[in-house]
């Protein structure tokens, strides 16, 4: 199952949750501001990221720019976590994860990687065949 991490206002949560309906793949949303992340969930997710936090943190954020002094410090994963709860603004949004992936974002050409392979390999024929056309 498909889990994605939102927020009420970002245009990227909404051309995911937008694409993977097209797609008819089931998704289970969570905005990060009204039910916030779960210590657990913080841990999957970091668990599948290439950079840890550096990765899933929005340092574009308006959270960010406030607490950077505090994000520079050695946090522990606790304390970390502690202040993504309490700043979800601090995340980049959409988080979108499954049983093996990790997406962190809205890009059309990554979030194929949800699709089933069978779909992803019809899909390739396809857009062979029209580009040999």
């Amino acid at each position: 199952m498909i889990t994605i991490y939102t927020s009420h206002n970002s245009n990227s949560s909404r051309k995911a949750k937008a694409w993977l309906r097209k797609y008819q793949l089931p998704f289970i949303e969570q905005n990060v501001f009204t039910a916030p992340l779960s210590y657990t969930a913080f841990k999957e997710i970091l668990a599948r990221t290439e950079n840890g936090t550096t990765d899933i943190i929005s340092t574009r954020s308006k959270a960010y720019r406030q607490l950077k002094p505090l994000l520079d410090d050695d946090l522990s994963l606790r304390q970390l976590y502690d202040l993504i709860r309490d700043y979800p603004g601090l995340l980049r949004r959409p988080l979108i994860i499954d049983e093996r992936r990790l997406q962190i974002g809205y890009n059309v050409d990554d979030i194929r990687q949800f699709l089933p392979r069978k779909i992803r390999r019809l899909e390739l024929i396809k857009a062979l065949r029209r580009s040999a056309a």
